[in-house]
């Protein structure tokens, strides 16, 4: 096997936000209601309540949700096919503004990082990744997390708070903003999409924030608005097997799990939530994963640590775990950070791993590492703004006494 080269598509050339673009850094206004990360069902109440004819809430629902999510309108000005009455009525109680983009980063593989910083001074992260056949976006769910795997960079920072539904699906709407995806009136839309795909694996654990989870990825799924796939998709737990089987029935994304050891005892210092649910619990509800099929595989994450992780009798031992399973095993060489215990593994280890789990009928990719400068990579994520602000060898630097 042979390493994987990089696939990045160049970056587009889109200029760089700042806080006079319009629209991007908007600070929240005070008193007024968001609109977005609402349900359909609650987008219709709170117009009723705002003053909107019941008779007429429905359609005008529909309308504002195409605005915001098929359209991207961060005005209701833009909202043309509303009467200017009813535009001011809705500036009135509501606002639809983005987080402000505290640090705008661009990667030399062409990965962004967004610094977001939310309503009350809390930050987090959001990271975009082009490849040559999709555009993933890594969403944040917490500030912070509650679970402090030793080898995670955002396991270091404690979990301040969930995300509410509209935090979560303003990522998806600012890095679209970003990448100047909304559709232009007169233009014919792109073949493809740039972002295409999202991915539950930024900062905080998705299934301890279940319902603003829930409720962001049935908005990113609705076909009248940002209409994704829920099979592009894909939730990253650690393990909150209560909420896996919920997760499957109520949003029916597809499903990662964050492995990382084959031996309880290990798992136990590396993902400490094993310590609640192990891993033969946590397998067994993979099993009942609802939807799971050849069709829908589960994947399997497993970062590989130097001479912890990283055996052959390792790799034997996780092909027998998930005997039965229909899933794929996604090998991620470990992201450094400063401070961190841990080492990466060497690429022989690592294709000698993967050839066992080969071997065995599993697909077994090797994540090419992307965003590394920018700190930007799997398990890098950190939303303390200094650490936004530099890039991976100052902060090593700095760690370093320099």
């Amino acid at each position: 096997m042979t390493q994987p080269a990089p696939s990045a598509r160049p970056a587009p050339a889109t200029p760089p936000i700042t806080a006079d673009t319009p629209g991007f850094a908007a600070r929240p206004v005070e008193g007024l209601r968001p609109l977005i990360g609402l349900t359909r069902p609650a987008l219709q109440a709170a117009l009723i309540d705002a003053g909107i004819p019941e008779t007429q809430s429905k359609m005008r629902a529909g309308q504002v949700w195409q605005w915001l999510y098929a359209r991207g309108a961060t005005d209701f000005a833009e909202m043309t096919n509303l009467s200017k009455g009813i535009r001011a009525q809705l500036a009135e109680h509501f606002r639809i503004d983005r987080p402000e983009i505290v640090v705008r980063q661009v990667s030399a593989d062409g990965t962004r990082k967004y610094l977001l910083r939310l309503a009350g001074g809390h930050e987090v992260e959001a990271v975009y990744i082009p490849e040559e056949d999709r555009g993933t976006l890594c969403v944040s769910s917490q500030v912070g997390c509650t679970l402090t795997c030793t080898f995670c960079h955002t396991g270091t920072q404690k979990l301040v708070r969930n995300l509410t539904a509209e935090e979560i699906v303003a990522q998806i709407l600012v890095c679209r903003d970003d990448l100047g995806e909304w559709p232009v009136a007169g233009q014919r839309p792109p073949e493809r999409r740039m972002l295409s795909n999202i991915v539950l694996m930024g900062m905080g654990e998705p299934l301890y924030n279940f319902e603003g989870v829930r409720d962001a990825m049935k908005i990113a799924m609705d076909g009248e608005g940002l209409s994704l796939s829920r099979r592009r998709i894909t939730l990253s737990t650690s393990g909150v097997v209560p909420n896996m089987a919920k997760a499957g029935a109520e949003i029916g994304s597809l499903l990662a799990i964050s492995l990382h050891a084959v031996r309880d005892e290990l798992r136990d210092v590396l993902v400490p939530i094993n310590k609640k649910w192990n891993i033969a619990t946590l397998l067994q509800a993979c099993r009942d994963y609802p939807r799971l099929s050849n069709a829908e595989r589960i994947t399997f994450e497993y970062v590989m640590l130097k001479d912890v992780n990283d055996s052959d009798a390792d790799a034997k031992r996780l092909v027998q775990l998930i005997a039965g399973i229909p899933a794929k095993i996604n090998l991620i060489p470990f992201n450094p950070w400063p401070g961190s215990p841990y080492e990466r593994s060497e690429w022989d280890r690592i294709e000698s791993f993967a050839e066992i789990v080969n071997r065995a009928g599993y697909a077994s990719p090797v994540r090419t590492p992307r965003g590394q400068d920018i700190m930007a990579a799997c398990g890098q994520l950190k939303s303390a703004t200094e650490r936004g602000r530099k890039r991976a060898s100052d902060i090593a630097a700095e760690a370093a006494g320099g």
